[in-house]
């Protein structure tokens, strides 16, 4: 087994072991077993639950990436004091912080919908509810170890740690309206288009949006996003931008680690 293999194991093993992670999953069990018994049929709980996904999921990456890199910092010593590979030791640190978090919410969330049959009614809308916070979970936890190799001191990584998450749940959206209002009167759709690219929150928002037919109470804006992201092009062009959002914070965070000195 090579190095990046047995500490990916290895990080599975110990987050695992942590109660907050069964926490997580039955949390999300528990919000979407309640609301597809008191909230109606599947889209319509599908409805409820993403809004708590889209805030609750990058903050959790967030903070926990954050926090686990400066807490296995005696841990990384111990590892980089030995003729190991750098980037084979990130990778494995954070794939076994990743995988657990998307997957704790996989089945946090898919479960309920499983064993209460609501695949049946809105299949193709709860599958990309899950993959879009599974998404959104490898995105953060990338951002979240970049920022804990940025920032050397605790306080100060956490607090930019939760800086981004609001600027990119509350601030971004806010934002983005704004700009619609003020130039409404000139051609924003490209524009508009690009800036929900470049925010994998608002990216998430209209691709569930648009999957549950309720673009067209965006008015004008919600028909700009159905003619591009309802396209095979904007499938492709979202799948892209998601991509890009997972890779490049995992490779700026991997050459950042490489040539950090512990």
């Amino acid at each position: 087994m090579t190095l990046t293999a047995r500490l990916f194991v290895g990080g599975l093993r110990d987050v695992g072991r942590r109660r907050w992670l069964l926490a997580y999953l039955l949390f999300y069990a528990v919000l979407t077993d309640t609301l597809f018994r008191f909230g109606g049929d599947g889209p319509r709980a599908v409805v409820s639950l993403t809004n708590v996904v889209l805030g609750l999921v990058p903050l959790v990456g967030l903070l926990f990436g954050t926090m686990y890199v400066y807490q296995s910092r005696e841990f990384i010593e111990m590892m980089l004091a030995q003729p190991v590979d750098r980037r084979s030791l990130f990778v494995g640190l954070y794939g076994g912080v990743a995988v657990p978090l998307a997957g704790s919410f996989m089945l946090g969330v898919g479960l309920p919908f499983f064993w209460n049959d609501g695949f049946a009614d809105g299949g193709r809308a709860i599958a990309l509810v899950v993959v879009s916070g599974a998404a959104l979970s490898v995105v953060f936890t990338g951002l979240g170890f970049l920022i804990a190799l940025r920032f050397e001191d605790r306080a100060s990584g956490l607090g930019v740690a939760i800086v981004s998450w609001l600027a990119a749940t509350v601030l971004y959206d806010g934002l983005v309206l704004l700009s619609v209002t003020l130039l409404q009167e000139y051609p924003i759709e490209h524009p508009l288009i690009g800036a929900m690219l470049i925010n994998p929150v608002d990216l998430a928002r209209v691709l569930l949006l648009l999957q549950l037919d309720m673009g067209a109470l965006a008015g004008y804006t919600g028909a700009v996003f159905e003619r591009f992201f309802g396209t095979a092009q904007g499938s492709v062009w979202s799948g892209a931008a998601l991509a890009a959002w997972a890779i490049v914070p995992f490779l700026a965070g991997m050459r950042r680690f490489a040539a950090r000195d512990f």
